[in-house]
């Protein structure tokens, strides 16, 4: 969803900035590795022996705060216009958000909200673990390497390609991190009908 359907770098960098002051971090150093992953396990990377009990109550603060702070969330450029090329394929919206942020980001971008959706609730660990993938595809009845991706993240990219899915990356934060294919923006994807009601990408420009 971040960054690869909605833009929500505003918010997340403000709520980071200012977790990272108050813990005597600094957020030039924080703000690159926050993306893509559940908050609780950015704050174990950064504060190894910080009590996991802490990292998951500023989880818990942090979803909380963003769900109503959508102040510059806005639809990465083509993504309406992607939503409604898929919607009678099968796919599934896959974030570190919950489901209450996941949908005052969408609603706040105008997006549709796909009606599969495997959020925070959902797993049992964050990416750059596979299980949120491989809950999609089994949700969607869909085998994983018939799977696309779309991802913006280091910890999304990885979490795709350990489940055996191509992985399409999305915007200037991807490119440095192996995705299998890389777009400026979901312009430059073109969806066509395939067989048993799938669909087929190409890349444009």
């Amino acid at each position: 969803m971040d960054g690869t359907l909605v833009n929500s770098d505003a918010v997340v960098e403000r709520v980071w900035r200012r977790w990272a002051v108050e813990q005597g971090l600094d957020p030039a150093l924080v703000l690159p590795v926050v993306h893509g992953r559940q908050a609780h396990s950015t704050m174990a990377e950064l504060l190894p022996d910080r009590p996991m009990e802490d990292n998951l109550r500023d989880n818990a603060l942090m979803l909380a705060e963003e769900a109503t702070d959508v102040a510059g969330v806005t639809a990465i450029p083509g993504a309406r216009e992607f939503l409604a090329a898929i919607e009678d394929a099968p796919h599934a919206l896959v974030t570190s958000a919950d489901s209450a942020l996941a949908k005052a980001r969408m609603t706040a971008a105008g997006l549709r909200i796909p009606d599969h959706q495997v959020t925070a609730e959902s797993v049992s660990a964050s990416k750059p673990d596979p299980e949120g993938f491989l809950k999609a595809a089994h949700d969607l009845g869909v085998h994983p390497w018939d799977c696309v991706v779309l991802e913006d993240s280091a910890a999304g990219i990885e979490a795709g390609l350990t489940a055996g899915m191509r992985v399409v990356g999305v915007g200037p934060r991807a490119a440095a991190h192996g995705p299998t294919a890389q777009v400026d923006t979901l312009e430059q994807l073109r969806v066509r009908p395939a067989p048993d009601a799938c669909v087929r990408l190409t890349i444009v420009g």
